[in-house]
């Protein structure tokens, strides 16, 4: 147990001030001098016994009735080991302008809230903890070990706005299973290692607006099955390694607008992940895979720079899909003239939707359906049968050399059923061609003096059409052999362009 006698002059300033709670400041006033990296040089007249501190917290001085303890420290060099694990801390707690000589640990202790603000420290283990209030580590340097804070719970936010974080290990901060009622805010955190958050309950959402994670070769944002109304990686946001959001559920927004992803083999894995809004707007296309498989959004914006040359998006389903500037949710829902926003921007942008489908590895139906579903959805039917269209020449690329061909025969006929005009055009251009070369030559009659004359557009028609007839190829035969070839061919034609309409028409009822 410390007496009163054994402290230091710095250690009895702190200790009287601590029952009223007021902040002892043992700064110089000198920004050079004043800076935690370098305040293992500080001398005793700013050092305090760690010690010291934890008997402050436990309760040794806090008999002065008519005042608030707390226990405020500014520009200390703090020795020793800050261990508080187990503790039941009943006072507020603040260091601003510190250097911790030894990690500090709270593990499953119950505190306040907890200010560790503009200071150096080799590391914070806060598994287990339960904080009534915020943890505060604003501009803070987290070196060696990083922070813990497995299976914690924080009535209020996690600070880390302008927070440094640099280990030898894969995790700078490791937090799976987090509870917070608040945020995390981790505007222009840096770290050398992950930020890891798997299971975590953020009821304020994670907020990394211009936040740079260096993990290269690993993982820089772990946060599969993450629960949050928000996770905001924008303005400037920069990953070096993989962002895992695998089976997370974002009720809101999840935005990378201007952000930068730079992963090794995959840059984003957001597998069956369920977001409101999803705004993959990035500054620049990504170094590695986006894995959208199984994943749901309400509603998606991108640009043609945001996506890389691989996307896997087998199962991907969206609401509403656009290229373009961010829009407020009313201009999302209905412009200035009251027409949806879907319908303005959709036409004109297939082709664009269908180079980003074909960034899908290997020919897969479903995102080409779920396009399709989309523009018949806003009621640009013409819209939807390019994608089908589209959809049929991939498939029938994967197929067999004799599927191939019938593919490019139906292609050409009648569009794989979603050009079913183009039929007609090949029997008017046929029908011209017979009847011109017909014309010019003589047939011979079966039966002379019987039958009506010969007609050279109805008879090509009659050779055309494989059902039923008009009277003449039976009555009329050629002594010509070119005549006589050109009729075979016709009779083919025939029977191929009413079997591609049929098969065409057929597969589209069916569709539909």
């Amino acid at each position: 147990m410390l007496s009163y006698e054994e402290l230091t002059p710095p250690e009895r300033e702190l200790w009287d001030a601590f029952p009223e709670g007021r902040r002892v400041d043992l700064r110089t006033g000198r920004p050079a001098s004043d800076d935690p990296a370098a305040g293992s040089r500080w001398g005793p007249e700013r050092s305090v016994r760690a010690a010291v501190v934890a008997a402050l917290l436990l309760g040794a001085n806090d008999q002065r009735a008519g005042t608030v303890a707390a226990l405020r420290l500014a520009g200390a060099r703090i020795t020793g080991r800050l261990d508080l694990s187990g503790a039941e801390i009943g006072y507020a707690f603040s260091l601003e302008g510190c250097r911790l000589e030894e990690p500090v640990s709270l593990y499953g202790a119950t505190t306040r809230t907890i200010r560790i603000k503009d200071s150096w420290v080799p590391g914070i283990d806060a598994e287990l903890v339960r904080i009534e209030g915020d943890l505060n580590l604003r501009r803070s340097a987290l070196e060696g070990d990083g922070l813990t804070l497995v299976n914690a719970r924080l009535a209020g936010n996690l600070i880390l706005t302008d927070a440094t974080a640099s280990v030898s290990g894969e995790w700078a901060v490791f937090a799976g299973g987090l509870v917070a009622e608040g945020s995390v805010f981790g505007a222009r955190l840096t770290t050398r290692g992950g930020l890891r958050l798997p299971g975590a309950h953020l009821s304020g959402g994670l907020h990394l607006r211009g936040a740079r994670l260096a993990n290269p070769g690993g993982v820089a944002l772990a946060a599969g099955a993450l629960v949050a109304p928000t996770v905001d990686c924008s303005q400037g946001f920069t990953a070096e390694g993989v962002v895992r959001l695998r089976g997370a559920r974002i009720e809101d927004l999840l935005t990378f607008e201007g952000a930068h992803l730079h992963g090794d083999g995959t840059a984003l894995v957001g597998i069956a992940m369920q977001v409101g809004d999803f705004d993959f707007r990035l500054a620049e296309p990504p170094s590695g895979t986006v894995d959208l498989r199984s994943a749901r959004a309400t509603w998606c914006q991108d640009s043609e720079r945001g996506w890389p040359e691989e996307v896997l998006l087998e199962g991907f389903v969206y609401g509403s899909i656009r290229f373009g500037e961010t829009a407020s949710a009313e201009e999302r829902a209905a412009g200035e003239d009251g027409t949806p926003e879907e319908e303005r921007t959709a036409t004109g942008d297939v082709a664009r939707r269908l180079a980003w489908i074909r960034r899908h590895p290997g020919y897969a139906p479903q995102p080409y359906e779920q396009l399709a579903g989309w523009y018949r959805q806003i009621g640009h039917d013409s819209d939807a049968r390019r994608v089908l269209l589209a959809k049929q020449r991939h498939r029938h690329r994967t197929l067999h050399p004799a599927g191939r061909v019938w593919g490019h025969l139906l292609d050409a006929t009648v569009g794989y059923g979603y050009r079913p005009w183009l039929a007609g055009m090949w029997l008017i251009a046929l029908a011209l061609l017979g009847s011109s070369v017909f014309a010019a030559h003589d047939p011979t009659p079966v039966k002379p003096g019987e039958g009506a004359p010969f007609q050279p557009f109805v008879y090509t028609l009659d050779l055309l059409i494989p059902i039923g007839g008009l009277g003449q190829r039976a009555g009329w035969y050629w002594t010509d052999s070119g005549a006589r070839w050109l009729a075979y061919a016709l009779i083919a034609a025939g029977w191929v362009l009413t079997t591609a309409v049929v098969a065409g028409v057929t597969r589209t009822l069916n569709r539909n």
